[in-house]
């Protein structure tokens, strides 16, 4: 996935610029929805009992305070190291992904090279299932990786791709994931709702980064919504529910004052000051 230009990352989470020569004004839309709780402790505490169980070195560590001490130290960083394995073939997808839209506007690609990547990593399977179903839905791209503003309530992002499904204006959004047991694509998170009403909220998309150049926003008028989880085994495109939206939408916006009072929060400066014994007390103890 291309970065954007005016997207930038800082101590409050990543933001976006109007223009390369201006600063960040507004939160990105995965910002605003990072704020909601994941819940994640279940998860990281499996993923370290079941790197430790599957540890090589485990057995020869045994006897060995200073070597077992190693190997916790590893099974601890095995959820980190899991989910930046993951982000980065998420980016080696989305990569292609965007490649393949780019070809078909006649635009300049790296297509040939995003491929291959792919395949260094074992991957390309993910790009063979991608093409199947590009070809089945007739995809016809619109604008891939657009950035849009939204300053009504303050939040920018950058939206995989705007296309035109059965004559309908779809905004999609690309997710990697992995297989389960039966071969299935895992199912996506309804949190995706929020990020593509976002998107479908906005009121500009970016003409020009250098120039700050802004148009008012053309595709938010009645689009079908697309969430695509991308496997190795199969491309699962799904929409979101019409009757929803507006539900998901609010929930964005209460989010968002969520990142602001925690903005707020970090810049009003240090919430706990140290404090000396009462004066009094020292008297006392001379």
């Amino acid at each position: 996935m291309t970065d954007p230009l005016l997207a930038h990352a800082t101590e409050y989470g990543r933001m976006y610029a109007r223009s390369t020569s201006e600063q960040f004004a507004v939160p990105s839309i995965t910002n605003v929805i990072g704020q909601q709780p994941h819940g994640l402790d279940g998860w990281f505490g499996y993923m370290g009992a079941s790197s430790l169980a599957k540890d090589p070195l485990l057995a020869d560590s045994l006897g060995s305070p200073a070597k077992i001490r190693q190997a916790v130290n590893r099974a601890a960083k095995a959820a980190e190291t899991y989910r930046d394995d993951a982000a980065r073939r998420g980016d080696r997808v989305h990569n292609y992904c965007e490649q393949v839209a780019l070809r078909a506007l006649g635009r300049p690609h790296t297509m040939k090279e995003t491929r291959e990547a792919l395949a260094a990593n074992g991957e390309e399977s993910f790009a063979v299932r991608f093409d199947e179903w590009w070809e089945l839905f007739k995809v016809e791209p619109i604008a891939p990786e657009i950035t849009v503003w939204n300053s009504t309530v303050g939040y920018a992002g950058t939206l995989d791709l705007v296309a035109r499904i059965n004559g309908r204006v779809c905004l999609i959004d690309y997710k990697t994931k992995g297989t389960t047991r039966d071969g299935q694509v895992k199912p996506l998170d309804d949190k995706v709702v929020m990020q593509l009403v976002a998107g479908m909220k906005a009121e500009e998309s970016l003409v020009d980064a250098q120039a700050g150049t802004w148009e008012p926003w053309q595709h938010g008028n009645d689009p079908i919504l697309l969430a695509v989880a991308i496997g190795e085994t199969e491309v699962r495109p799904v929409r979101a529910n019409p009757e929803v939206l507006k539900h998901h939408w609010w929930k964005f916006c209460a989010l968002r004052r969520v990142w602001e009072l925690n903005a707020d929060t970090v810049s009003a400066g240090t919430a706990l000051l140290p404090i000396a014994p009462p004066a009094l007390a020292h008297a006392r103890t001379a």
